[in-house]
């Protein structure tokens, strides 16, 4: 029996932790599509999922939402049994017919956004605020919400 030696062709590397990197990629391909929609996915469907902070100071619940390249006239709101949902459509961009496209990552189409409110809240007074391809959404939290303060009294 003889024995050969492998070599790679030159300017090839190989590393033996190589293959284990990619299953890695896979298991967070698979926890972002079964525990969230990657954008990616998200425009498989047919739609795109804006990226969203939802936070509370004293007074109000405020919602954050990433919507660039969108006029606010597209944006629907609305607050129903504790739920706000937010909705609109991004539309493509008209492109000249000679145009060659190298790459396009830029999602379009519909989406909507809903979220449960953890506190309740004063919707008739909520305000929405869209600058520089963010809406901000203020909540007033309803005043059995808001937090008090308890003085205590010596005896």
């Amino acid at each position: 029996m003889r024995l050969m030696r492998i070599t790679t062709p030159e300017g090839v590397s190989w590393s033996p932790v190589g293959p284990l990197s990619s299953v890695g990629d896979e298991v967070n391909r698979l926890f972002d599509t079964t525990f969230g929609v990657s954008p990616t996915a998200a425009g498989l469907f047919g739609g795109w999922v804006p990226a969203m902070d939802l936070y509370e100071d004293k007074d109000n619940l405020v919602l954050r939402l990433e919507v660039p390249g969108m006029k606010r006239e597209e944006i629907d709101i609305s607050v129903q049994d504790g739920l706000l949902t937010i909705s609109g459509e991004r539309k493509a961009e008209e492109k000249p017919e000679v145009v060659e496209t190298y790459r396009s990552e830029r999602l379009n189409g519909r989406f909507q956004r809903s979220v449960e409110l953890p506190k309740p809240v004063q919707s008739e007074k909520a305000s929405a605020i869209y600058r520089d391809g963010v809406l901000t959404v203020t909540l007033p939290k309803t005043e059995e919400a808001k937090p008090k303060q308890i003085e205590v009294k010596a005896e």
